[in-house]
């Protein structure tokens, strides 16, 4: 068994959730399980997705959200076990894969136009 042949026997294995389609440029709320002793409780992480990469169960994806004045980012692999639900909140018109350019910018120049359907 070669590695990619055991790759792809370990990603059948892995349970993937259905998510909504999402891309960078997008205002996604991450409803994230957390546990806190024996007790567990869902967080919600809302922010703008800066990119997505990997593909099958290695995929990842960056959000980033302002918190008092200073930017979170949070890197989320796409088959978590602890990742309850993804919500789609905006869809944005980026015209990137991975719009890191948002880390320098602050206040309005930092909004991102929404897509018109």
């Amino acid at each position: 068994m070669g590695k990619t042949e055991l790759m792809q026997y370990v990603e059948d294995l892995v349970e993937r959730k259905e998510f909504p389609e999402f891309k960078a440029g997008d205002t996604i709320t991450v409803h994230y399980k957390i546990k806190e002793g024996n007790k567990e409780r869902i967080q919600n992480f809302q922010g703008v997705v800066l990119q997505r990469r990997g593909s099958g169960s290695t995929e990842t994806f960056t959000v980033r959200k302002i918190t008092n004045g200073v930017g979170v980012e949070r890197v989320f692999p796409i088959a978590s076990p602890f990742i309850e639900q993804i919500d789609v909140n905006k869809r944005g018109a980026v015209r990137r894969a991975r719009i890191f350019y948002l880390r320098n910018l602050t206040g309005k120049k930092a909004r991102i136009k929404e897509k018109r359907f």
